[in-house]
């Protein structure tokens, strides 16, 4: 069994040498290789039975090898990601080995190498998504700066109840009734609110589901609004926004 060892920490591809002696006496070691440049020169002139492979080399993600190198090798990753990562380098490839590599660990995974001898199918798609730190939730507006006559004030997004456009600004309305003028376009007020609690009713009006106070059936299959505070604008749900409007209501 040639047994090719793709490991850019000394330590660790020693251990991992050292395991292999014991484990399977007739695995030979071809090479120890601790970049992607180096393995990609080495599969492209010789093949292994076998190829132990870290993820994080000292030239780059090693998953840039098979950019330059059709394998049909069998692969055992060796990684350092937490156990939700681990179930797709499971499912995507022969075995995996979280680092430091365990004398029971490497066992089993020479023992699944012995009875398939088949190389696993590489899904690498899966396989880089899973070392992806978990996106982060959105971030939205937590509050907005205003001017009052000839003072500045904070006001929470939960004390808004909608915004509305008339000519060239946009005001922002509190639940109390008060009114102010806001530096924002109504499409960036769309990106900065939470659309669990915003809803842009049409090309004049942003509301909040607590701003809502009545609503009826409206021509052309719309819904008119009612706000709380009263507007003196109507508040009508454009047509094309109807069927979302219904469905942030009911969800």
């Amino acid at each position: 069994m040639n047994v090719l060892i793709i490991e850019d920490e000394d330590l660790a591809a020693k251990r991992l040498t050292r395991l292999l002696g014991q484990l399977a006496p007739e695995a030979r070691v071809l090479a120890t290789l601790d970049s992607v440049q180096g393995a990609v020169a080495w599969l492209q002139a010789q093949r292994a039975d076998l190829i132990f492979l870290d993820i994080h080399l000292a030239d780059g993600n090693s998953f840039a090898i098979f950019d330059q190198v059709e394998l049909h090798t069998p692969i055992i990753f060796v990684t350092a990601y937490d156990q939700y990562a681990l179930r797709a380098f499971r499912h995507n490839s022969l075995d995996y080995l979280l680092k430091p590599v365990e004398e029971e660990e490497l066992a089993r995974a020479l023992a699944k190498f012995r009875a398939s001898r088949i190389p696993a199918t590489l899904d690498l798609q899966a396989l880089m998504a899973a070392m992806q730190p978990p996106a982060a939730p959105p971030r939205y507006q937590q509050r907005f700066l205003v001017a009052t006559g000839d003072k500045i004030r904070s006001i929470p997004v939960g004390e808004v109840a909608y915004f509305f456009g008339q000519q060239k600004f946009v005001f922002l309305i509190t639940q109390d009734g008060r009114q102010h003028i806001v530096d924002y376009t109504l499409t960036q007020l769309e990106d900065l609110l939470d659309p669990q609690h915003f809803f842009r009713i049409n090309r004049q009006f942003i509301i909040s589901y607590g701003a809502i106070d009545q609503m009826y059936p409206y021509s052309k299959s719309r819904i008119r609004v009612e706000l709380s505070p009263v507007s003196d604008l109507e508040a009508v749900v454009s047509i094309e926004k109807t069927p979302r409007f219904k469905e942030w209501l009911n969800r």
